[in-house]
């Protein structure tokens, strides 16, 4: 009897941020924020499941960017810290909310959750979460795939095929260093696919990628079983396309889980609702607000008087979700079955961060879904492409359709007004960078080849698709807008350093200590 696949792919990455110049920076609390919300509850999760013995698969990428910054000792540090003020802030609030005995007992539970948090991160996981889930891979559970080296926006680099290569190919070097193999998956950064970019994947020997339905459904020729099944492109990489009935039930704040009245309300913090000078103690130097992690409000609805926080009706609507998911996907797959006369796949990728950090009880309800798929049901088994690839070899040929999961499904989001300014500078470096790297590889000289590994790093990390992303939504658009300039402005000082056969030693040692990533980088995937 056939039988259909669900793969759950989570994509979890944040842009490198790190400021060793300051003694503490608003923008590093992202990745902060992201492992007591998102990483840690998701290892406890994969944890829980392997040690109940629960027979699962699952897809989660871990971008370069993300690694490097879980593997810095400098952000180790920090984050410590980081877990330390939220302890403290958390008992203060006991203190504080004494006579508020609703609000007692939430301050109560954050601040065992934080001590948690704490307890598992430096005791359990000795402050390496890449290595915590590296074990899950390694155990078979977990299919950990990649992503483009900064997670640039591919199509708009397609005019310097080397930017591209050396995008992918840093990509692969760097999973191969934290995960001891080749990767087998790409999650494309936002899901962005151009005419040929398989070619540059199959170098790097990567087997699959993932892209929004219409990616897939506009290919040449059509495919026959639509998103349902893989198709192999030309150069042999196969493509998956992302389903968007499961992706709406959970992405949609409005129509989707994550919008229930029962869940707790992302944006009312304390960091933003309580004095100033009772937060100081627990806020960067700067004494700027920020989100503290400690929100006492459920969504409740469109309202401004918003209800208390419940977490025994949070976690039976997660409990609830889980039951419909797992349904809509036993239907679903009922009716393609019937259909067809494959074996057919649902691919359902997610932001990691949406689970836990936007929607707090997105953690609890993946646990749900993932322990009532496996028990509750017999339609479809969980699996990842890889495996389904690894049993499902004969598949249909077409060239994918430009596309994107971004608004419209294209470009708009990542070029228009506000950020199209970015790319004569990104594509004027990536030209300089393989002239430089093509010269100097005639004639090999190793404080040449210092310079050029610094120019590769600041012009990949120029290169991330984050920033165009956020000068477009407004959200740390004055951050953003700062970054791209200061990494093409220190890549072309190096640049002209280079042309000039001089060195500036300073200059130089700042640049490798400011953006120390990709410390055994390759420049001479430019050539």
């Amino acid at each position: 009897m056939r039988k259909g696949y669900l793969a759950l792919v989570l994509h979890a990455h944040l842009p490198f941020v790190r400021h060793p110049e300051h003694p503490s920076f608003l923008e590093e609390d992202w990745l902060f924020e992201a492992i007591t919300e998102t990483y840690i509850p998701l290892w406890q999760m994969l944890e829980g499941l392997v040690r109940d013995g629960v027979r699962f698969r699952l897809t989660m990428s871990l971008t370069p960017t993300l690694c490097a910054m879980l593997e810095d000792e400098l952000l180790r540090q920090r984050y410590l810290r980081y877990l330390n003020q939220a302890i403290g802030l958390s008992k203060s609030e006991i203190d504080r909310t004494i006579g508020q005995p609703e609000i007692n007992d939430l301050a109560r539970i954050y601040h065992t959750r934080f001590l948690e948090c704490r307890e598992i991160y430096v005791d359990r996981l000795n402050c390496d979460l890449v290595a915590a889930f590296r074990r899950f891979q390694d155990e078979g559970h977990l299919e950990i795939i990649t992503s483009a080296a900064t997670h640039a926006f591919l199509p708009l680099m397609a005019q310097n095929p080397q930017a591209v290569r050396a995008q992918i190919m840093i990509a692969r070097d760097e999973y191969q260093k934290y995960f001891g193999r080749k990767p087998r998956g790409i999650w494309l950064p936002e899901c962005a696919y151009f005419v040929g970019l398989e070619n540059y994947l199959k170098e790097a020997e990567i087997r699959w990628f993932s892209l929004d339905a219409h990616g897939l459904m506009f290919g040449t020729p059509r495919p026959r079983y639509a998103i349902f099944s893989p198709c192999f492109t030309a150069a042999g990489p196969a493509a998956f396309g992302r389903d968007r009935e499961s992706s709406k039930q959970v992405w949609s704040a409005q129509e989707g889980y994550p919008g229930d009245p029962a869940y707790r309300e992302f944006y009312r913090d304390i960091g933003f609702d309580l004095d100033l000078d009772y937060l100081k103690p627990f806020l960067h130097g700067d004494g700027l607000r920020k989100f503290t992690g400690i929100k006492y409000y459920r969504i409740t609805g469109r309202t401004l008087n918003k209800g208390i926080y419940v977490p025994g009706w949070a976690h039976g609507a997660a409990d609830h979700h889980a039951s419909d998911f797992v349904a809509s996907r036993v239907k679903q797959v009922a009716r393609l079955i019937e259909a067809t006369n494959i074996e057919p796949i649902v691919l359902s990728p997610f932001d990691a961060e949406l689970f836990g950090h936007w929607w707090y009880e997105g953690p609890t309800f993946l646990n749900f879904a993932i322990r009532k798929a496996v028990y509750d049901q017999s339609t479809f088994e969980l699996t990842t492409p890889s495996s389904y690839l690894a049993g499902h070899d004969t598949l249909q040929v077409i060239s994918p359709s430009p596309s994107s999961w971004g608004h419209k499904g294209f470009w708009e989001v990542w070029l228009d007004e506000s950020n199209s300014w970015i790319y004569p500078h990104l594509h004027a470096a990536a030209r300089r960078m393989t002239e430089c790297a093509s010269d100097v590889i005639k004639n090999p000289i190793a404080w040449k080849e210092r310079i050029l590994k610094q120019m590769a790093r600041e012009l990949l990390l120029a290169q991330a698709s984050d920033w165009a992303f956020l000068m477009k939504t407004g959200t740390a658009r004055d951050y953003s807008v700062k970054r791209t300039k200061d990494h093409i402005l220190r890549f072309t000082r190096l640049y002209d350093h280079l042309k000039a056969e001089s060195m500036d030693e300073e200059f130089l040692a700042d640049c490798e200590w400011r953006d120390n990533i990709f410390p055994e980088i390759n420049w001479r995937y430019y050539v």
